[in-house]
């Protein structure tokens, strides 16, 4: 829980005005008059445990906010969306702040799978650990130190123990500030200046400009923020750009043909990971140029010679052939994530990641993998000619030794660059079975627990660079999110489904002298079930029939229309008239304290005699189709919906029912939509009554049904129940 302290210390940085005597702030806990608190002791904290780069967050007092206060090691624009962070953000310093306690993250896999907001926007190799800054009653904020990408993968003790007890005193001094209200200080982020001491000792500042001005090849130096601070003559010669035009700028700024924002993200790289990294450039119209960056925690240094060797170049230029560059690919990530908020069912998952992610990535197929009782679950596939061989391995044990079980169980990613690497930890029958040449398999994790795999596949060997990786294993955090749901949903689907099939007859039984036929239609809004319900039932001797509609299209509604069909067949049973079983169904309704309606229609079938006996509660009238053809509406008395009034009665009306007669019964789907006038969605369903002639009731259900909805793809909005019963001679 977060405890606000006693006054803000600072805005951006905290330490004891310059206008304050020692005698007056002795609180200060030894912090030197107007020198400032926040910096020294993120300087001090980097400089101990050998970080790099580092920050410093401050709780906001009056919002559960915190906010960048001073930073250190690298531009502010590397930070730049982080600036300020909700106190909930999946970010490692709220996540630290929050759990007081230390957050370790040991490097870009595990960043990727951890926290996939920022592996989006920083795919590069390094380590970070988040401490909160916070004494026994109150949190202050937090701090991040980042280490290059060759620290280890754990964090070391000594690290451990320097920095929780660094941050300790700093919530120390913080406190105490805020106990004196010490007015704040601003203070600028600290970016290490170049160290030419060493140089100008050894040969002269002088000499070493002659001596870098021999060199054969160029020159550049550039400072934390990208800019020029010296540049050769040859470096000029091969940029085609002068000196004097180059001093003080950007590279990719000043150099046309550089001005891509991959060029730009290479220095990104390797300023936050710390590692030598090269690429190559087209200096128009035909000469390549290749660039080596070296950095350091005070800059880079660039060497500029012409490629030599035409292999390197094509291999290490940028995409000329139309396929996206990272930058793009980054792109497509924030429409994938869009798209798949979309993604209802797992099976729409699976089509979103091959129309969106296999394109952008290259892959020419993929298949999604899951997991129920201890077995693989093929869950979907895309781009094989042979569906047999991705579902044979559908319900494998867990522990069979597959690279698609083993990235299931670890959470680890695997990446396979050719046949040859996957066939050595793994037997050629598993390894190889689909005819693809390399693969990626990225372990789908929500909530901190693996929900699946997702296997991309390559037509013919694919070399993965560490940047593609990382943005793959990022994709594969909003694929496992929408996964996640969308297994949630199919499972809920299923359940509706068994819900509203195990409530509905499975068949209708055969009575003497009548003819029966059903449907039932879900909406297609919601969960695909409601509260629509028929039945036909034996009743002493003759027969009963009953359609009904429950309040909701829901689980909710499906369930208690489970309970009304129960109902009318008890009351049936103990012989119950049929204005009684509407009373007493209604009664029950009103018990049970549902806050649902229900419409209904119930009726006494006698075709012994011909005749009917109808009791309605708020339902739509039947119709009837008489022998020689004409179709009527039944205008039969009533009482208002169920579960409204304890004291409502519902009358009968008799309706005389020669063979050959037909009773329509349905729910209002069937008639009503948006729109559409009831009285004449009525008068159109029975002249499709008149022109269907005797066709068997099965034929005329289902012509019903679908002459009502006839448009592809429409929405229903409501379920539709329909029951069609003949009297037969």
């Amino acid at each position: 829980m977060f405890l606000s302290p006693v006054a803000r210390p600072c805005e951006e940085v905290v330490g004891v005005s310059d206008g304050q005597s020692s005698a007056q702030a002795p609180a200060a806990a030894g912090t030197p008059v107007g020198r400032p608190l926040l910096s020294l002791a993120l300087a001090s904290m980097m400089d101990e445990v050998h970080a790099h780069s580092g920050a410093v967050y401050l709780l906001a007092a009056d919002q559960p906010v915190l906010e960048m206060a001073v930073m250190a090691g690298l531009p502010r624009a590397f930070a730049a969306p982080w600036e300020r962070v909700g106190t909930n953000a999946p970010i490692p310093v709220a996540d630290a702040a929050r759990e007081r306690e230390l957050v370790w993250v040991g490097g870009e896999e595990e960043m990727a799978r951890r926290y996939p907001r920022i592996a989006v926007v920083l795919p590069y190799p390094f380590a970070l650990a988040a401490v909160p800054i916070a004494t026994e009653t109150a949190v202050y904020g937090a701090v991040f130190v980042t280490w290059p990408g060759g620290h280890p993968a754990e964090l070391s003790d000594r690290e451990r123990e320097h920095l929780v007890a660094a941050c300790g005193r700093l919530a120390v001094r913080l406190e105490r500030a805020a106990e004196i209200g010490v007015p704040p200080h601003v203070e600028s982020d600290l970016l290490a200046s170049p160290l030419v001491g060493g140089m100008a000792g050894t040969l002269g500042t002088v000499e070493a400009a002659r001596m870098v001005s021999r060199l054969p090849y160029g020159l550049v130096s550039l400072d934390l923020h990208g800019r020029i601070g010296f540049v050769n003559a040859a470096a000029a010669e091969l940029l085609n750009v002068p000196v004097s035009r180059l001093l003080g700028t950007q590279l990719w700024a000043s150099v046309p043909w550089l001005n891509d924002p991959v060029y730009e993200d290479r220095y990104r790289a390797a300023l936050l990971s710390q590692h030598t990294s090269s690429f190559v450039a087209l200096r128009p119209p035909g000469e390549w140029l290749s660039f080596r960056l070296y950095p350091s925690t005070t800059g880079l240094s660039v060497r500029i010679t012409r490629s030599r060797a035409v292999s390197e170049m094509n291999q290490a230029a940028p995409p000329s052939d139309g396929r996206p560059s990272r930058l793009v690919t980054m792109s497509q990530v924030l429409d994938l994530a869009s798209a798949l908020t979309e993604a209802v069912g797992v099976q729409d998952v699976v089509q979103l990641v091959a129309d969106e992610i296999a394109p952008a990535v290259g892959s020419q197929a993929l298949v999604l993998l899951g997991s129920r009782a201890n077995r693989l679950r093929v869950l979907g596939h895309r781009g094989y000619r042979d569906p047999h061989v991705v579902e044979r391995f559908d319900g494998s044990p867990l522990s069979e030794p597959m690279p698609g079980t083993q990235v299931l169980r670890t959470g680890v990613p695997a990446f396979f660059e050719s046949r040859e690497q996957l066939e050595r930890p793994y037997p050629a029958r598993i390894a190889t079975p689909d005819g693809f040449a390399a693969w990626a398999y990225l372990p789908l994790i929500a909530q901190g627990r693996p929900v699946g795999t997702c296997v991309l596949s390559y037509a013919e060997p694919h070399v993965f660079p560490t940047e593609e990786r990382a943005v793959m294993t990022s994709l594969a955090g909003l694929i496992a999110q929408a996964l996640e749901r969308a297994l949630l949903y199919d499972a809920k689907h299923r359940l509706a489904h068994g819900l509203q099939e195990a409530l509905l007859p499975h068949s209708l039984p055969a009575l003497p002298g009548i003819e029966a036929a059903a449907r039932y239609v879900p909406a297609t809004q919601g969960m695909d079930i409601g509260g629509d319900f028929y039945d036909l039932v034996r009743a002493q001797g003759k027969a009963a029939a009953v359609i009904g509609d429950v309040q909701g299209h829901n689980v909710t509604a499906a369930g208690l229309m489970g309970q009304v069909r129960t109902a009318v067949r008890a009351y049936t049973a103990v012989g119950q008239a049929p204005e009684e079983v509407m009373r007493s169904t209604n009664r029950l309704l009103l018990d049970l304290g549902a806050e649902l309606f229900a419409s209904c229609l119930y009726l006494r079938l006698d075709p012994a005699h011909g005749r009917a006996v109808m009791s309605r509660a708020g339902h739509p009238p039947p119709l009837l189709r008489r022998p020689d053809g004409r179709v009527r509406v039944l205008d039969l008395a009533g009482g208002p919906l169920l579960g409204v009034d304890a004291s409502a009665v519902y009358p009968t009306t008799e309706v005389a029912l020669a063979p050959g007669s037909l009773l329509v019964l349905y729910t209002d789907g069937l008639v009503e939509s948006p729109g559409t006038d009831f009285e004449e969605a009525l008068a159109d369903l029975g002249r499709d009554l008149t022109d269907a002639g005797d066709q068997p009731l099965n034929e005329l259900a289902d012509s019903l049904v679908h002459h009502r909805h006839r448009t592809d793809g429409e929405e229903r909005l409501d379920d539709i129940a329909l029951l069609l019963l003949r009297a037969i001679g």
